[in-house]
């Protein structure tokens, strides 16, 4: 069963709360288009390798070139798109 796009994008603020271990933050403080680096969020560049071992966990996706990570890790709404058109698993 597909999942919808809202529910993904749910499931995905689950797992980075998760992976990167955002204790203070919930689910809804996560916004769909608030960038992920240098936004309220504070992500460095560990998170972002946190993220793309995510990627690779939950959704089969393998991303090895540092440029289409910069391109895929903006927000939420461009991750969720891209788990949608590339996700395996």
């Amino acid at each position: 069963m597909e999942i919808s796009r809202d529910d993904l994008k749910l499931e995905f603020k689950q797992h980075l709360i998760t992976y990167l271990n955002l204790l203070d933050i919930k689910v809804e403080d996560i916004k769909d288009d608030e960038p992920l680096f240098g936004g309220d969020l504070g992500l460095d560049s560990i998170d972002s390798v946190e993220m793309i071992v995510l990627l690779d966990r939950e959704y089969g996706i393998k991303i090895k070139n540092p440029t289409e990570g910069r391109q895929v890790l903006v927000d939420v709404n461009t991750i969720v798109d891209y788990i949608i058109a590339n996700r395996t698993k």
